[in-house]
């Protein structure tokens, strides 16, 4: 690849050989909602049977682009062109005719219909239902057989793992004719097992020339799988590169516009006496399934306790309690010194006497109220606190005070206290929960999924964050379905899986793979 310079002048750009065979080529696309720039002027080239990666921060404009080749959106300007053919790509419909195949973030599934029935929804095969299913089994398990696809067709999609539902997905993608596949944040809900498993159909995918797009923000998955790879940044295309000349650090500054911190610098600290005690802790669901089976742990002072494990195996439930959403049904638990018995009087307003803060997994859910002001979100949950009060009154003044220090600390942006929090990004969203909560003071910080939905940069000043609370003494409680991300942070790691603890380790000797393997109960610690 040839290495030239773009219009804006400042970002480097990889141009393909002029002997390579095109599969896309999207010219000049432009896409705008309302007065939002989704997609400005961008030019994107992608080879026949290769795995081309897509990576920016949030609202760079992936998405939009590929649900524009998708024909999901339109675009406002700019031309689609499929092996070298210019295409009016107005409807899904028309893409799957055009042989484009799109695995979305989250499933297009019947719950309730078996794996054959949904692989073979919108390509029934004949008028005649029956004949039909004889017809497209057939051919679903020559794919399936072709490809390593390996799927049980008379399974309830409900009661399949993630890993094969994704497969399903791609199956069905194939099973009407895509040779072009469009795969956004594939691995979000995967196992690392699931994610190699993955990968190697993509790969046996691309040997036999199908072509492959790819979005996801872990960087590490785009080394590891692509053979080029697009960077955008505010709506554009600001740099290409063949994946094996560049490196994570590239891509993270062309994606930010500056050098990105990727290393996490862990405070050397002691830990201390345990200030979370949690014994026996078991817990059901208003439907009567027992989603906690007898949880015990403790968390001591100045440490990190990650616990890993596939979304829906508890984690969220434990959370809830601990933080006094939900009673404690029962076990015990105790918080500085503070014992928590069940259907005791415990509820948020508690844990926060008692020290405990929590950034919770959903931010939008249960961590802002969206149409608020920042400066009501800002002190949301501590709103009575005197420091914010004269006598019975809420201070405005003192709060404007507060918030404006708080925002310029914690880098949230816009620098307004009176914007609504509505209208800014995830990655400020988040920072401004994470500013709260640490500004409390507490002992305990309990933090759900610290980055889920959050940009690359935005990242690092989380993790600085969460790294200076710990070198105070705070103890964290660390839930993510991020691998990379409970190895670095935490000192200790416990997996969770169907409710229970399933193993535990330090960091230090902790691999993905062991992990892994017990997030899906396979092995225990």
């Amino acid at each position: 690849m040839k290495n030239i310079e773009n219009k804006e002048g400042s970002e480097t750009i990889e141009s393909l050989p002029s002997s390579t065979k095109l599969a896309i080529e999207l010219k000049n696309i432009t896409k705008r909602f309302g007065h939002v720039v989704a997609n400005s002027d961008v030019n994107l080239k992608v080879s026949t049977g290769t795995i081309h990666g897509i990576v920016g921060e949030n609202g760079a404009g992936k998405s939009t682009l590929m649900n524009i080749l998708f024909g999901l959106y339109k675009p406002d300007s700019g031309m689609i062109f499929l092996n070298g053919q210019a295409v009016d790509v107005n409807s899904p419909e028309k893409s799957i005719a055009l042989g484009i195949g799109m695995v979305h973030q989250h499933f297009m599934l019947v719950p309730t219909f078996t794996v054959l029935e949904n692989a073979m929804l919108g390509n029934e095969g004949s008028m005649f239902l029956q004949s039909g299913e004889e017809f497209v089994l057939d051919r679903l398990r020559g794919l399936s057989e072709n490809y390593g696809l390996d799927v049980d067709f008379e399974a309830i999609i409900s009661e399949t793992p993630v890993g094969m539902q994704q497969r399903v997905e791609i199956l069905k993608a194939l099973n009407r004719g895509a040779k072009i596949l469009i795969l956004d944040e594939p691995t979000g809900v995967l196992t690392p097992q699931e994610t190699i498993g993955l990968f190697d159909i993509l790969r046996s995918l691309r040997e036999q020339g199908v072509t492959i797009v790819l979005i996801t923000h872990k960087l590490k998955e785009i080394m590891s799988i692509t053979d080029t790879v697009s960077v955008m940044r505010g709506g554009k295309v600001v740099a290409n590169f063949s994946t094996e000349k560049t490196s994570p650090e590239e891509l993270a500054e062309n994606m930010v516009g500056r050098k990105v911190l990727l290393s996490i610098k862990k405070p050397t600290l002691k830990v201390g006496n345990p200030v979370l005690e949690v014994k026996n802790v078991s817990h059901e669901s208003k439907d009567g399934v027992n989603v906690l089976k007898d949880i015990s742990f403790d968390l001591r002072q100045g440490e990190i306790l990650g616990i890993a494990g596939v979304a829906g195996n508890g984690q969220s439930e434990l959370l809830d309690i601990l933080s006094g959403i939900e009673t404690l049904q029962r076990g015990k638990i105790t918080v500085n010194d503070k014992t928590i018995l069940p259907y005791q009087d415990w509820n948020s307003k508690k844990a926060r006497e008692f020290g405990v803060a929590h950034v919770p997994e959903d931010r939008h859910k249960r961590g802002l109220v969206l149409p608020f002001y920042n400066y009501e979100n800002s002190i949301l949950g501590y709103h009575r606190n005197e420091e914010y009060s004269s006598g019975f009154l809420m201070d405005k003044r003192k709060i404007f005070n507060f918030v404006d220090d708080l925002v310029e600390n914690f880098d949230v942006r816009p620098r307004s206290s009176s914007i609504s929090s509505s209208k800014l990004s995830g990655g400020n969203q988040q920072k401004l929960v994470l500013a709260r909560e640490i500004e409390s003071n507490p002992k305990i910080l309990l933090v759900g999924q610290p980055t889920r939905g959050v940009d690359i940069g935005a990242i690092e000043r989380i993790y600085e964050d969460l790294m200076k609370l710990k070198s105070k003494g705070t103890a964290i409680l660390l839930v993510s379905v991020e691998l990379d991300e409970i190895m670095s942070l935490s000192d200790r790691i416990i997996v969770m899986n169907q409710g229970s603890i399933v193993g535990e380790t330090n960091s230090s000797d902790a691999t993905e793979l062991d992990l892994g393997k017990m997030m899906s109960g396979l092995e225990k610690v």
